[in-house]
């Protein structure tokens, strides 16, 4: 029983000491490196990061390069960001930067930086630099496909304008802050408001740095993450006579109108005149109809007694000289009506 135990022991001593072995093998570089640079990590927890499938090499590398900076950082809050998807490195090289430049930037908020920027193009290590070396941002973005900011001051005239925002990130509120197409927009917006409110386009030609001032006055970097340190107008010039077009368009749109009213009683003046020619030709309807009335009139006076022959002789003798006359005055005025 004592030879079995002594076996087992020596069995598992045996696999001990070549698992000590691996690991030594394994990991001798590493943590000689990490011993020299007084940033020690322990053989056994290379092995284990091993098991966690987590990068040793960058895990201690980045342990060394902080601890080299001034900053101890364990290889547990490593471990932690690298399997949360996050940028070692940059992390640690944003605690850097900001360390040397005296920006208050503790490890927690590194990391949710550089969580926040993933996958957008940016990094913690881009926010960082951009706090201690102010970036500037062009307003309109040529990538946008406007060259200009156009406003129409009060005088009508179109003011084109070019500005240049001088920006530094505000790491507090980097996390959940409004990005650089809101400054852009903000920016875009008090501009053509700054130009709207001048009373003539000569005024912001002769001092383009009241539309700076007066964009700046309206805080317009709250709830983003950048902070505004300056806005440059770098480009100022003369648009269209906006005011003019619209003048011109308008009495255009009038004349539209006016015409369409002149249709409409032109038109009403049309079926006024055709419904008086239709009555005139129904009146002499009435008229050829009375006329024709007047034999049958004639015949039953004969009838009766009421007109004699000779009465009727002298009317057509009366009939016949008034024709005549009708027709000699008529000859009369055809000469007059010739001239």
């Amino acid at each position: 029983m004592l030879d079995k135990l002594l076996l087992f022991g020596g069995a598992a001593l045996l696999i001990g000491a070549f698992i000590f072995v691996v690991i030594f093998l394994n990991f001798i570089g590493l943590w000689v490196r990490a011993r020299v640079a007084n940033a020690p990590v322990g053989l056994f927890t290379m092995f284990a990061m091993r098991l966690r499938r987590v990068p040793v090499s960058m895990i201690v590398d980045n342990r060394i390069t902080a601890v080299k900076a001034g900053i101890d950082l364990d290889t547990d809050v490593l471990e932690a960001h690298y399997l949360s998807g996050g940028d070692v490195g940059h992390v640690v090289l944003a605690l850097i930067a900001a360390d040397k430049a005296g920006i208050a930037l503790d490890f927690n908020r590194a990391c949710a930086i550089d969580l926040a920027t993933k996958g957008t193009g940016k990094t913690v290590l881009e926010a960082v630099r951009t706090s201690i070396n102010p970036k500037v941002i062009d307003c309109p973005n040529p990538a946008m496909g406007r060259a200009t900011i156009d406003g129409v001051a009060k005088d009508g005239i179109g003011v084109k304008a070019k500005a240049r925002v001088t920006v530094r990130s505000h790491l507090d509120r980097f996390v959940g802050g409004a990005t650089e197409e809101t400054i852009i927009a903000r920016v875009g917006e008090g501009i053509v408001s700054a130009i709207g409110s001048a009373d003539s386009y000569k005024h912001v030609l002769e001092n383009p740095d009241r539309i700076s001032k007066a964009v700046l006055a309206k805080g317009l970097d709250s709830n983003t993450a950048f902070e505004i340190l300056s806005i440059d107008i770098a480009d100022v010039d003369v648009g269209d006579n906006i005011g003019a077009k619209l003048q011109a368009e308008q009495a255009e749109a009038d004349k539209r109108v006016a015409q369409a009213k002149a249709e409409v009683r032109r038109a009403a003046a049309v079926a006024v005149e055709q419904e008086m020619r239709a009555r005139t030709q129904e009146m002499r309807a009435k008229v050829v109809e009375a006329e024709a009335q007047v034999p049958q009139a004639m015949a039953d006076a004969f009838r009766s007694g009421n007109l004699g022959i000779m009465d009727y002789v002298k009317m057509k003798n009366v009939q016949a000289d008034t024709t005549m006359r009708e027709s000699i005055a008529g000859a009369d005025k055809k000469p007059e009506d010739a001239k």
